[in-house]
């Protein structure tokens, strides 16, 4: 058989002349602008103490500046570079015309040549849906109690900055700051700003964002602190301290903690304000990755996302594989371009990247009328009062002049007359500005209340909201049941009631809507996401400086606030790679992955398959191995085990360029001769694509045992349609602790094969109390 995706390499090795060959083409548009382009030349040359880490940083700087004068001329070479990457990292970020960005490609060493793309952003409940406490305690077989809160662990996160001030980040009783920190507080710019034994640092990085602005920035922009509040909300979620009695907007009550509660932490900015729906730019998540490796952080959690590429054309696959092979874990937000499949983002294989979905905690409000009475969301602090019913329109009944009836209907600011709105509730449709906008635009022009509908694509997807007035979100279907009553009463009327909190709600987890979903487009062998974690109305710290709509007109400030996304995802699994750390500080970041993946669940908290947000029974191209289960993560028995070479071997595969490999390894790195089968990456889920019918596969895998010695017998759960699994051996034996065994997985398909397409199974290794599972998938091809 031969090997999926043999047929790409070819065009994989000639993916810098294609980047070449762009970047010429744009040299041919009269009057292009410079624009601000990485330069990427893989790792630095071996060290060996040889030189102080200063004199060897000095002559990278150096060397870089000489590179790039030999195409622009020393002076100009000094003037364009804003980063010399040139710790762990080898490369820089400079302003190029396009035509001297394309002549720098050609140069020996340069390993890829790519622009300063944007990229976007991406509690008190979830850590005792995932069973960490209960009612508020903690038991003490909790995998907080077994790995002490993450202590001492050095979470860093790469987003908006933080708000340093929060009560997330006090430091209570911490211990001082470990010696092999290396980290630093920035605040030349920011007096206010202070870290602690909590918070230990904390770093900005605008110069790639101010390339992309193409004006100085303000001094705003040169500090650390959160200015969104997205930073503050991620960075509290995956490592803040415990703190009681706290809520949002009055809902949600409890002690709020990260999931790693006694980790320190350290914030790196890297995100600003938007430019072009982009808040993110390459060349700083570059720098920022640089520096948290080199401070000394453990675990990176990022939450940033852009479309899926090339790995050596990626600023976080890049930053996060220099980051691996020092040690540290990095978990990344899956994005949330969902439901449509192929949109999952952040795919490279050393990065654990993050679904969302729900826990069993909603926030519902009703919308009454017509002696129906239908429940929705929202988290609105002010609500009607008096028991008298109001009078309902659609947003179209108070068009304003000047605005179209469209606009109207989906009470975009500015379009309701305040002559027809005033003290009536208004219904609002889903879509062309964000949701509490719309609340806005009803209160602008005198409305008492909103309802909210979904327009038939967002169909059953509520979100609980901090509206500005009253308001409910409710479903597409129960939008056209309010809409048939308008339309068939003289004088239609009802009333909206106050949302509330509640607990236990069935079934949960379900994947939520957003969510980014699979299979992979940069390399369908590897399955993504990984892992689903709680993503949906999550609660964490907030910052002082905006209001928790982020809206300008939003008066209100809060210490914390609810957000939805694989932004807050991600974090959770962030938390989680934390207390593993803690337990075990010599563990690969490969083997934290594969404890994470392989301990987690396909099942919902009623021993039912996941569903999706359309009530459908979800796949491993929503939720990966499953939802994460960290009283397992924490000794999961077997770990997928791989090192730095293991992914230099599968790029190698790929195609990519062989001296880049070597010089990314400080040329001790050779690619082999023959080259992997892609599917053999030592991966915690299995993937087999493009089989037929009545062929065979095979694929190798190899794992390690990390707990005591044992028997482990594989069983295949479920095969997927139209396969037949065989597992080779089907018994494993281990006699001690940090053996490894190799084993096979042979798929058969049936001929005729039943179905074309993507069909998914699950295989497991039990000893009898650990359960090491495996989604497998596979795509089967048609005969045409």
């Amino acid at each position: 058989m031969e090997a999926s995706g043999s047929t790409r390499p070819a065009a994989l090795l000639v993916l810098l002349f294609s980047l070449l060959m762009s970047l010429a083409a744009a040299t041919g548009v009269s009057g292009k602008a410079a624009a601000a382009y990485v330069v990427y030349l893989g790792g630095h040359s071996r060290r060996d103490g040889v030189l102080s880490p200063e004199e060897a940083s000095r002559r990278a700087a150096d060397a870089h500046r000489d590179l790039l004068g030999a195409v622009l001329g020393e002076e100009k070479a000094r003037e364009a570079i804003f980063y010399s990457y040139t710790k762990h990292i080898n490369g820089f970020a400079a302003t190029l015309e396009p035509g001297d960005a394309a002549e720098i490609a050609k140069y020996p060493g340069v390993v890829s040549v790519f622009p300063n793309r944007g990229r976007k952003l991406q509690t008190t409940r979830s850590w005792q849906f995932m069973r960490l406490e209960r009612d508020g305690d903690v038991p003490p077989w909790s995998a907080w109690e077994t790995a002490r809160y993450g202590e001492d662990t050095i979470i860093g996160n790469l987003d908006s900055g933080v708000w340093p001030e929060s009560k997330s980040f006090g430091e209570g009783e911490m211990a001082p700051i470990p010696d092999d920190w290396k980290g630093i507080c920035q605040n030349e710019h920011d007096a206010t700003f202070h870290c602690n034994s909590k918070l230990i640092g904390a770093r900005y990085f605008n110069k790639g964002y101010e390339a992309a602005a193409g004006k100085p920035v303000d001094d705003a922009l040169k500090t650390p602190r959160d200015e969104n509040g997205h930073g503050t909300h991620t960075l509290s979620t995956a490592g803040g301290a415990a703190v009681r009695d706290a809520a949002a907007f009055g809902y949600g009550g409890g002690t709020a903690r990260g999931g790693a509660p006694r980790a320190r932490v350290a914030a790196y900015r890297v995100c600003f304000r938007p430019i072009n729906g982009s808040e993110c730019f390459d060349a700083d998540v570059l720098a920022g990755f640089e520096a948290a490796i080199a401070d000394g952080v453990h675990i990176i959690s990022a939450s940033v996302g852009g479309d899926a590429t090339d790995y050596l054309d990626d600023a976080v696959a890049i930053g996060s594989l220099h980051a691996v092979k020092a040690g540290v874990t990095v978990v990344c937000s899956a994005s949330n371009s969902g439901p449509d499949p192929g949109t999952v983002t952040n795919v490279a294989p050393w990065i654990l990247t993050v679904a969302a979905s729900s826990t069993d905690r909603e926030f519902p409000a009703f919308a009454v009328f017509n002696r129906t009475r239908i429940q929705g969301r929202s988290l609105s602090e002010r609500w009607l009062h008096g028991r008298g019913f109001y009078v309902i329109i659609n947003g179209a009944e108070a068009t304003a002049p000047g605005s179209t009836q469209k606009d109207a209907q989906a009470c975009l600011l500015g379009s309701l007359d305040p002559e027809k709105a005033r003290g009536k509730i208004v219904v609002c449709v889903r879509g062309a500005i964000t949701r509490v906008e719309k609340g806005e635009a009803v209160r602008r022009a005198g409305g008492a209340a909103m309802i909210l509908v979904n327009d038939e694509v967002s169909g059953n997807d509520l979100h609980a909201d901090p509206h500005v007035l009253p308001a409910v979100h409710i479903s597409y279907a129960d939008g056209l049941i309010l809409s048939d009553y308008i339309k068939n009463s003289k004088v239609p009327s009802g009333f909206v009631i106050k949302g509330k909190t509640i607990l236990g709600i069935r079934p949960a987890p379900v994947m939520a809507d957003f969510s980014s979903q699979g299979p992979n487009t940069v390399n369908p062998e590897i399955l993504k996401p990984d892992i689903t974690a709680p993503g949906m109305s999550v609660i964490a710290a907030w910052t002082g400086a905006a209001a928790p709509t982020d809206r300008p007109y939003d008066l209100r400030r809060v210490a914390f606030n609810v957000l939805s996304g694989t932004s807050m995802s991600c974090p959770h699994v962030s938390g989680i790679a934390g207390l593993i750390k803690t337990l075990h500080p010599d563990w690969s970041p490969a083997a934290i992955k594969s404890a994470i993946m392989t301990s987690a669940s396909d099942l919902d908290a009623e021993r039912n398959p996941i569903m999706n947000s359309s009530h459908a029974a979800a796949t491993p191209f929503s939720y990966g191995s499953g939802h994460v289960f960290p009283n397992r993560a924490l000794d999961p028995g077997l770990v997928y085990d791989m090192s730095i070479v293991d992914y230099l071997d599968f790029l190698c595969a790929l195609g990519y360029n062989a001296t880049a490999m070597r010089t990314f390894n400080s040329g001790s790195f050779v690619c082999p001769t023959a080259a992997m089968r892609l599917q053999d990456l030592n991966y915690p889920s299995i993937t087999v694509h493009g089989l037929h019918a009545g062929t065979t596969a095979m694929v190798r895998r190899r794992v390690r045992n990390v707990g005591l010695p044992g028997t482990y017998t594989a069983t295949v759960v479920k095969e997927p349609e139209g396969v037949h699994v065989v597992v080779t051996p089907a018994m494993l034996v281990f006699r001690e602790a940090g053996e490894e065994k190799e084993f096979d997985v042979t798929f058969t398909i049936s001929n005729p094969a039943p179905v074309t397409g993507y069909t998914f199974g699950a295989m497991v290794w039990s000893d009898g109390s650990h359960q090491v599972r495996s989604p497998l998938v596979v795509k089967i091809m048609g005969n045409e």
